[in-house]
């Protein structure tokens, strides 16, 4: 087959093989709403009369209470991989009544952030505001705190993170459970973004969607509480706030290098021949070669303990397996140009063929193919 031909083949399934990785990324980079997501105060009784109410001993726990319980979150930022310092306000509607017993006083706080950690310049929850409203008294309180979550960053740079704000009752040992307060908030459908401040700092983030939800929880103890009553599948309120990478800085800092290291290996391959001609013209030679792989191999070594230092505790994200990949690359370009200068007989016909054809024409077509198949993996 002629050598033109054979270009022009490489050409062609290399922008196919582009084409459905840049779709592949396109799926990836898509976030799917959450099925269990509470949308309105209907919403959230039925769940509460499916999950808990239906299970609870009313005679032996006493009737539940419902506290409504909202919140609205000022400032975020990711400390590190498993941390995400919050700031802003919760607050919880209080009915005379019902709730005389477990109303806090001015010096209490209504709630507890069980994930809370002491990151060393967090404040104690302070009472904001205490505001009558006929029979029902609103409590509001200031809020800073440091949560410790497990956050999935497999899919870097594609990835989006849940940050949950989970919320217990103050009175945790009564059958208290909290409920979202849902006409503070102008809207709360599910594509709806609500209790966050529209010009907050994200940073390397974009806002996707919030909303309610609640996880049944059940646990190995009753903290010592005789009759504890939510030992086992008690429904816990969490506040999720959805955060999506910017594609574009990731994009800029990690793969855009490694895409230009692959282009230069592509081009010192392009000089590998036979010819004296050729040869003289590229100057190339073996040792050339090899010196030109080892600068690059330095260049993606240093760009992935970079990288790697981000995710310390996680496994491999998705964007360390084109490091992994190109590490390969320069091994086998490496191999292939000693062997092609040595005239080995190992792999002798494709290596040698029509002047290190193959090895040329297959690079790109080779490349994407990987991609594709590690992305396909990691979806």
């Amino acid at each position: 087959m002629k050598t033109a031909t054979l270009w022009r083949i490489s050409a062609i399934v290399s922008i196919l093989l582009a084409i459905i990785l840049v779709n592949m990324w396109s799926q990836m980079n898509q976030y799917y709403i959450e099925p269990s997501q509470l949308t309105d105060e209907e919403s959230a009784n039925t769940y509460l009369q499916e999950h808990w109410e239906s299970q609870v001993d009313a005679t032996k726990n006493g009737p539940m209470i419902k506290i409504k319980t909202g919140l609205f979150i000022q400032s975020l930022k990711f400390f590190n991989s498993t941390e995400v310092n919050l700031s802003g306000y919760i607050w919880q509607t209080y009915k005379d009544g019902v709730h005389d017993n477990i109303k806090p006083g001015p010096s209490d706080v209504g709630f507890i952030l069980p994930e809370q950690v002491n990151s060393g310049s967090d404040i104690q929850p302070r009472e904001a505001y205490r505001i009558r409203n006929g029979d029902e008294e609103v409590i509001g309180w200031y809020f800073e705190a440091t949560l410790r979550q497990p956050f999935d960053y497999s899919k870097y740079p594609f990835d989006h993170k849940t940050v949950w704000v989970r919320i217990w009752p103050e009175s945790f040992s009564q059958n208290v459970v909290l409920v979202p307060d849902f006409n503070a908030y102008k809207s709360t459908g599910p594509s709806d973004t609500f209790g966050i401040a529209e010009s907050i700092v994200l940073g390397t983030w974009e806002r996707q969607n919030t909303f309610f939800d609640y996880k049944l929880s059940s646990y190995d103890t009753n903290f010592g509480i005789a009759n504890y009553t939510g030992q086992t599948d008690f429904p816990e309120l969490y506040y999720n706030f959805v955060v999506k990478r910017k594609f574009e800085n990731a994009f800029i800092i990690y793969l855009l290098p490694l895409f230009l290291v692959s282009a230069l290996l592509f081009a010192a391959l392009l000089t590998v021949s036979s010819n004296d001609e050729l040869s003289n013209r590229f100057g190339f030679n073996t040792s050339g070669f090899i010196g030109a792989s080892s600068a690059l191999f330095f260049v993606v070594m240093l760009a992935h303990i970079q990288l790697r230092e981000q995710f310390g505790g996680e496994g491999i994200v998705y964007i360390e397996y084109f490091y992994i990949i190109m590490y390969g690359l320069l091994v086998t370009a490496t191999a292939n140009t000693y062997l092609f200068s040595i005239r080995s007989n190992i792999w002798g016909n494709i290596i040698s063929y029509n002047d290190n054809i193959i090895p040329k024409v297959a690079y790109w077509p080779f490349v994407l193919s990987t991609l594709i198949a590690v992305t396909w993996y990691v979806m």
